[in-house]
């Protein structure tokens, strides 16, 4: 298995190589590392996917705070009470040494309903120049032992204080962190994580009252069965939602200092037009800094405010969940669905997703290219239950929508082991989407959302 710090290199490659998308996600799925494990049965014979998430006033009065505090009201929080200590804090990525005070709140053990080959962690937050968070992981596997306290992301909505970062090199030979992703390093030896605990830390520049506001933070726990197809799903709707449609390549060569420009930028350009589907967008005073010749200048803000700067790429998952999340009133993670049904679900309440696949050219109809890994949103279904796609690799605004047959579509999405074009197996992203709604959501939106998990 490759080293955690290996991926970059395997995924540089593969976006070389990849026709017209050139655009990769995060996560372990789109690396060379081994396959899931086959789990015993059908599919469906257990639950796969464990979402937890702590939102509530009781949910952060329940955690060990050490200098934090719960905050009531429409949309409670977790903020800075009172500063816990002092400590320094050296970029990587610029060098510079600050002094920031900080607070903790650890979460109550969450023992999973599934035990996990990988997890991915979620968070909303508002963070005002001046301060920071700090996401961390720490699991117990099934022999008894514990994993260290992983570093999950180093996060700010800005760039000004401390530069967005993932952390690389972690492992304790038993798990690695991949970009944004816990992986159990070797998952057909039988080992899971049964449980997880994650841990905040709330930064701020000393002397100030200034504090991080966290409205939501949790993770999507999952063992997904190996498999190179799935079994085709039924149509059971048709319906598509009004979505706003932006092409990543308007954006090539703009801004290469991202991800080398819009030719990756399928992820925060995904991200860009569910933000808009629900009503929000950036300012023209956030847009300031974008020249102004360029078109869909908005595309090239989220592209710069999604950046892991260690990753060097635009497609960390969580980091697109928290941009989306730093809208008024915005709700969004990262998670694994089931089927094209679970979509179907979502879609009928309103609610626009945001998948993650990887395929040859050949296996999906209409494309047009083959893809390491790529981002696309689903807005909704045909009267034969294809799959109707924003599709962010296209050549233009206009050619953005497009219609996937069904089943193609949802076995490039929903499978854990591929062919890569030279023959050789590689991993499938087995149903991992951003699903983004407003904090005042529909009773049927809620409804939708919590029959998945995810309310």
């Amino acid at each position: 298995m490759p080293s955690p710090t290996s991926r970059r290199t395997v995924l540089t490659a593969a976006i070389a190589a990849a026709a017209g998308a050139g655009t990769v996600s995060s996560a372990a799925s789109a690396a060379a590392a081994g396959p899931l494990p086959a789990r015993p049965g059908s599919p469906s014979a257990a639950p796969s996917v464990d979402n937890r998430f702590w939102t509530t006033y009781t949910d952060w009065r329940c955690g060990s705070g050490a200098g934090t505090r719960a905050v009531a009201g429409r949309r409670p929080g977790l903020v800075i009470g009172h500063a816990l200590g002092r400590t320094d804090y050296t970029d990587p990525h610029t060098g510079t040494t600050a002094a920031w005070e900080y607070a903790t709140w650890t979460s109550p053990v969450h023992r999973s309903s599934v035990p996990a080959t990988e997890v991915i962690a979620s968070w909303n937050a508002d963070t005002p120049a001046g301060t920071w968070i700090q996401i961390e992981l720490r699991g117990g596997y099934s022999d008894g032992t514990e994993t260290p306290w992983y570093v999950m992301g180093r996060w700010a909505a800005g760039d000004g204080d401390i530069r967005r970062t993932s952390v690389d090199d972690q492992t304790d030979g038993k798990s690695s962190i991949w970009t944004d992703t816990f992986s159990v390093d070797d998952a057909a030896s039988g080992l899971r994580l049964l449980s997880y605990r994650l841990r905040l830390t709330l930064y701020r520049t000393p002397g100030t009252r200034l504090t991080p506001t966290v409205w939501r933070l949790g993770a999507m726990a999952s063992d997904i069965p190996d498999r190179f197809t799935v079994p085709a799903s039924a149509p059971g709707l048709a319906r598509e939602l009004p979505v706003p449609r932006y092409s990543q390549n308007v954006h090539v060569g703009q801004y290469p200092e991202y991800d080398n420009g819009g030719e990756a930028w399928c992820s925060p350009t995904s991200s860009q037009m569910i933000v808009e589907y629900w009503g929000r967008r950036p300012s023209a005073e956030d847009l300031a800094w974008v020249k102004p010749e360029l078109e869909d200048p908005q595309v090239c803000h989220a592209a710069r405010f999604t950046y892991d700067n260690q990753y060097e790429g635009c497609g960390n998952w969580p980091f697109n969940a928290a941009y989306a999340a730093t809208y008024d009133d915005m709700n969004a993670v990262v998670t694994r669905l089931g089927s094209l049904k679970d979509l179907e679900t979502l879609v009928r309440a309103g609610i626009p997703v945001i998948t993650s696949q990887s395929f040859l050219k050949t296996e999906l109809t209409g494309a047009g290219y083959g893809t390491s890994g790529h981002l696309m949103t689903v807005i909704g279904f045909t009267e034969d239950g294809d799959v109707i796609a924003n599709d962010p690799a296209s050549p233009s605004n206009e050619a953005v929508r497009r219609v996937y047959l069904r089943h193609e579509w949802e076995t490039i999405w929903l499978r854990t082991k591929r062919y890569d074009a030279n023959g050789q197996v590689r991993s499938g992203t087995g149903g991992v989407c951003y699903v983004y709604w407003p904090a005042r959501a529909t009773p049927g939106q809620r409804r939708a959302l919590e029959s998945l998990g995810l309310a």
